[in-house]
């Protein structure tokens, strides 16, 4: 008999998974919000007959819906099934979930997707950690995934990808400042350009420059983002993320850098 995936929460994200899924188990999958289109597996009208006999769920929701989705499969899996919680929730979360799943009888992990799923389907990568890692990520790589299990606590994965997000959205928020000061400037198509080939520059050397340029010139650089955060407040724009960073970099005089970087 093929396992039995259930997936609760079918949005951009679980539809995929769910449909690449589908061609090397049996999936069941429920979203409150479904419109009843062809999917290409089964859906069901409550999370409840979606994890009914399931050997293993996967939780796809937003953090505010994970302790909503774990408590409707209580009680309807197999015995012993994995639950495996994929929101975008903290550390504390992942835990407090753990020792719930723990404390009904299930085996939990957590996991976190490393890349945007519309890109790479089934193929995106996936870190996994807590007691279920191991056999989630045995069971789901031989599906066709790319899920890493780590040998951490539950909750190092939601920190590695919210530690990730700090970067990738605090990068894509400065952007967006960026290039609506520009705009008001003038100079949209020189920033964008002149961006892009910073960016395709980066590399380690290109990191370490720029914590070891903060730590012997942080004065001076927190002087320039004021300067720059006055720009962007006279071009009518709020100039947070600039005003972010005069304050972070300014903390560097008293503080110094993170271990990591030195």
């Amino acid at each position: 008999m093929r396992p039995h995936v259930a997936l609760l929460g079918l949005g951009e994200a679980g539809h995929a998974i769910a449909a690449g899924l589908a061609g090397h188990v049996r999936v069941t999958g429920f979203d409150p919000l479904w419109d009843g289109r062809p999917a290409g597996f089964t859906t069901t009208a409550t999370p409840a007959a979606a994890a009914a006999g399931a050997g293993v769920v996967i939780a796809l929701t937003a953090a505010a819906d994970a302790p909503g989705a774990l408590e409707s499969a209580l009680g309807h899996t197999a015995d012993g099934a994995l639950y495996l919680d994929w929101s975008t929730g903290g550390p504390g979360l992942k835990r407090d979930l753990a020792g719930t799943a723990a404390a009904h009888g299930l085996l939990f992990a957590e996991g976190v997707l490393m890349a945007p799923v519309l890109r790479l389907l089934l193929r995106t990568p996936v870190l996994v950690a807590g007691p279920a890692a191991a056999p989630a990520a045995d069971l789901l790589t031989g599906c066709g995934m790319d899920v890493t299990a780590l040998d951490g606590p539950v909750g190092e994965a939601a920190a590695r990808k919210l530690l990730r997000s700090i970067v990738v959205k605090g990068l894509t928020a400065l952007l967006v400042e960026s290039l609506r000061v520009a705009e008001a400037e003038g100079l949209g198509a020189w920033c964008h350009d002149h961006v892009v080939g910073a960016l395709a520059d980066l590399d380690a050397a290109t990191v370490a420059r720029l914590l070891d340029g903060t730590a012997a010139h942080s004065v001076r650089r927190v002087a320039e983002m004021e300067a720059a955060t006055a720009m962007a407040r006279s071009a009518g724009e709020p100039g947070t993320m600039a005003a972010a960073t005069a304050e972070v970099l300014r903390s560097v005089s008293a503080r110094g850098l993170p271990r990591a970087a030195r």
